[in-house]
């Protein structure tokens, strides 16, 4: 009963919530965000009422799978931007942009903390600061979605944005892997080259091959159906197969082995939309049908935010540190890069800002980051304390840059309510000339 309460409530304050921000014009994402902060432990689960809100942090994580599931078909979705039609277009530039944007913002994030380490040294550990680098790399994919998807972007930008946010994650997850390498050899003391190169290398491989294999059996499997709810059945099926299949973890000697479900999910999705005839009828149809999936997955991703790190004033000015030295690192990386490969001078401009956002795959790398005792912790709290800023600010900074950009239309005052009166007062027009 709790369970259902809990999540049927989520949903509502949800969607509640979206409404109140179209009125002041903020992006749904963010209003899904402060409903989970509003049902979360430091706001209605305080009150200790199990059933109408989250009590602790551990409350929230019960519904991990779902966030998972939700990552899954947010990847898949953003695979089916890597058609090589689209790609002949754009391809060459994402890739030279995603890959540098992302290198050069690791290296400007560490030229900063590692100063900030010399300056406050107690603080500020020198293996925190080489990890919170790589993590500056990644990007939130699933909040950059879901404005696009709102507000039905379209141009240059948002062309070149989602497939630059697919390669980001997967340059990230690399610089990630070396600087955890890196980091662990520090506080250790032993240098290990097999995790720090390797690892990164057949994480990388092992996942694009899984996702590579995984939407050929989809494609195979799609032909013996003729019904579309059953094609959408199979394609729900086989994404909820490989993001299971990404949990799986083994070790090859003292080298552990992991799959990334990001990459692997969008790697599915890009063999499935470009070998698959009818792949976009599909796409459009997932898209409806994990609506509501997506609303619960970012309120959860609210209710995990953890607000207490605000009580930690070097948390605060690490993070402040962090934050500001990340934002300059994106927006100079993508505004150098595009113009380096000609790109439209609305990209130059407008390009790095929608990169800000970021919250899953960076709070990923934070919670792996634990494992290196107190260094990890350090590195984690002050991600969680930026995933909370730029997860509030991010979504609207991506509008305002895409409105920018004039790839978002004025929203006008119709709904689905009054475009479906217009249909019916035209069939009913046409029925009685019949």
């Amino acid at each position: 009963m709790q369970i259902l309460l809990c999540l049927s409530i989520a949903l509502f304050a949800g969607l509640m919530l979206s409404r109140l921000a179209k009125l002041v014009q903020l992006p749904a994402v963010t209003a899904y965000l402060v409903a989970g902060l509003l049902i979360g432990p430091y706001c209605l689960g305080a009150f200790g009422v199990k059933g109408l809100g989250f009590v602790n942090i551990e409350d929230v994580e019960q519904y991990g799978l779902l966030c998972d599931i939700a990552l899954g078909f947010i990847a898949f979705s953003i695979g089916n931007e890597f058609r090589l039609s689209d790609l002949k277009k754009t391809g060459k530039q994402a890739t030279i942009i995603g890959i540098f944007q992302a290198v050069f913002t690791t290296l400007l994030v560490d030229a900063f903390l590692i100063s900030l380490h010399y300056a406050i040294p107690d603080i500020l550990p020198l293996p925190a600061a080489i990890v919170l680098g790589a993590v500056a790399s990644a990007t939130a994919p699933a909040a950059t979605l879901m404005v696009v998807r709102q507000y039905k972007a379209k141009g240059p930008v948002t062309q070149i944005l989602l497939p630059i946010v697919a390669l980001d994650d997967a340059v990230g997850l690399a610089l990630f892997a070396v600087s955890f390498g890196i980091a662990k050899a520090m506080i250790s003391g032993k240098v290990d080259i097999m995790s720090v190169v390797a690892a990164p290398i057949i994480e990388v491989v092992l996942s694009l091959l899984l996702g590579a294999l995984m939407g050929w059996l989809l494609t195979f499997f799609e032909r013996f159906f003729h019904s579309r709810s059953k094609r959408l059945a199979l394609s729900v099926t086989f994404v909820l197969a490989t993001v299971g299949l990404t949990m799986i973890e083994f070790h090859i000697g003292e080298l552990h082995v992991a799959f990334s479900s990001l990459l692997t999910c969008m790697m599915l999705g890009t063999v499935f939309c470009n070998i698959c005839d009818f792949s976009e009828e599909i796409m459009d149809r997932l898209d409806r049908w994990t609506a509501p999936l997506f609303v619960l997955f970012f309120v959860l991703s609210g209710a995990e935010l953890e607000l207490s790190v605000f009580a930690q004033i070097a948390v605060v000015i690490v993070g402040l540190v962090y934050i500001v030295s990340r934002c300059i690192g994106k927006y100079f990386g993508a505004f150098w890069s595009a113009k380096v490969t000609k790109c439209d001078s609305n990209i130059v401009k407008y390009l790095g800002i929608t990169l800000w956002p970021q919250a899953g795959v960076a709070l990923g790398m934070a919670i792996k980051a634990r494992t290196l005792g107190d260094v990890g912790n350090i590195v984690a709290n002050i991600t969680l304390f930026s995933v909370l800023v730029y997860e509030l600010v991010g979504p609207m900074l991506t509008k305002i840059a895409l409105l920018k950009a004039g790839e978002i239309r004025p929203e006008g005052k119709t709904s689905a309510r009054e475009e479906h009166k217009k249909r019916m007062a035209e069939k009913s027009t046409g029925n009685r000339q019949n």
